[in-house]
């Protein structure tokens, strides 16, 4: 009678120490959802350390290069360079809009639009 005894409490001990493992909200699952939460911030902190160095790779070529320097004047200013003939390619217009008078540049017909 004994041994069925302690058997039966060693097998009910057994039940709640996995069911503490598996079921509760410090058991496997959290385990395993901290885990994926872990891998996620690591992916994270690999774009972030790849943008952080494309930053400073470009500050690094303003503080130090001329390109750089050009080219952000160019793109983001829309410069020329001395020297250089500026050509704007006007992309020809849509069936049934009014076409502009020859000679009227871009420039000019926003100026005009903006003065009414």
């Amino acid at each position: 009678m004994i041994p069925r005894l302690a058997l039966g409490l060693l097998l009910v001990a057994l039940l709640a120490l996995q069911y503490r493992l598996w079921v509760s909200s410090n058991g496997v699952r959290d385990l395993w959802r901290t885990e994926s939460a872990i891998e996620a911030q690591r992916a994270e902190n690999e774009e972030l350390q790849r943008r952080n160095r494309r930053l400073a790779a470009e500050v690094r070529d303003l503080k130090e290069g001329r390109a750089a320097i050009e080219e952000r004047a160019r793109t983001d200013l829309g410069m020329i360079g001395a020297g250089e003939t500026f050509f704007q390619v006007v992309p020809p217009a849509a069936p049934g809009a009014t076409p502009a008078p020859p000679g009227m540049l871009e420039e000019q017909r926003t100026a005009e639009a903006a003065a009414k």
